[in-house]
């Protein structure tokens, strides 16, 4: 595999694009962090590589963890992100299960511009996740049961909304993340853990009232019991897919204002 490319100062980015359209993407979660390098099709050319989410979660650790494994990944032009919490146009607003107070108005998307030379586009990872699964007709609705519960509507697989569910409360004075984040699941084996999230999606589907629900993230392959026909259990390899959509120009309308804005702003800085 080819290594990163870091020296990438001079080159522009409409050039690099040009030069190489894979996209590495990163999925940051409260427990491991993935990152993988697709193809611009959402194709994996590249194993995962998994590791642990540093301990305290700061800025500054996850980004020096991040320049640091895809140093192993095949090269690529441009990033995708999936950030657990509320991520707005120039900085993250929350991170229930980094560290709020560490996260808020950090501005992830230019640290990593910086470190790993390369345009970077994030979302909440719900979001992105559910990029690479709903397809429509229709309302769908995407769960993901990991270190907390990722929440995102979807209308005709385009248009979307990202739910912060899992700071809502939910039952037993719990909200959902405590409820049925990986924490609860240890703490209650697997058979009263079900029972909960079977409790889950009924309620959440109640809410909803999509025609469809899938449901992933790492402690989807927990589920135990006959899931209802509105609900399916998607891997999480199937997500990927929702990197490459975020370079799509569909999405354009989402990022163009805040690149546009850096571009002016190199522009000055080289004058």
């Amino acid at each position: 595999m080819m290594p990163v490319t870091t020296n990438k100062k001079n080159v522009s980015p409409s050039d690099e694009f040009i030069a190489n359209p894979n996209i590495l993407c990163v999925d940051i979660g409260g427990t491991l962090i993935k990152a993988a390098t697709i193809n611009a099709g959402g194709t994996l050319i590249s194993d995962f590589i998994t590791t642990q989410t540093p301990k305290p979660a700061t800025p500054e650790a996850v980004v020096d963890l991040i320049a640091d494994v895809v140093k192993t990944l095949p090269a690529f032009g441009r990033v995708s992100v999936g950030f657990p919490g509320v991520v707005g146009p120039h900085h993250v607003k929350t991170a229930p299960n980094l560290g709020t107070s560490r996260w808020s108005g950090f501005d992830l998307r230019a640290a990593l511009d910086e470190r790993l030379h390369a345009p970077v586009r994030i979302l909440n990872d719900a979001i992105v996740y559910g990029l690479g699964i709903a397809k429509g007709p229709g309302r769908e609705c995407v769960l993901t049961f990991g270190t907390g519960m990722g929440c995102a509507l979807f209308v005709d697989g385009t248009t979307f909304f990202g739910l912060e569910l899992g700071q809502h409360s939910a039952f037993d004075d719990c909200n959902y993340d405590q409820y049925i984040g990986h924490a609860a699941y240890l703490e209650l084996g697997l058979q009263a853990w079900n029972e909960r999230a079977k409790r889950v999606l009924e309620s959440v589907h109640a809410l909803t009232n999509v025609d469809h629900l899938y449901i992933g993230g790492g402690n989807s392959r927990r589920l135990s019991f006959n899931l209802p026909a509105w609900a399916s259990v998607v891997p999480p390899s199937t997500g990927i897919s929702g990197g490459a959509r975020l370079w799509r120009p569909e999405m354009d309308q989402w990022f163009t204002e805040t690149e546009s804005a850096r571009r002016i702003g190199a522009a000055t800085e080289q004058r």
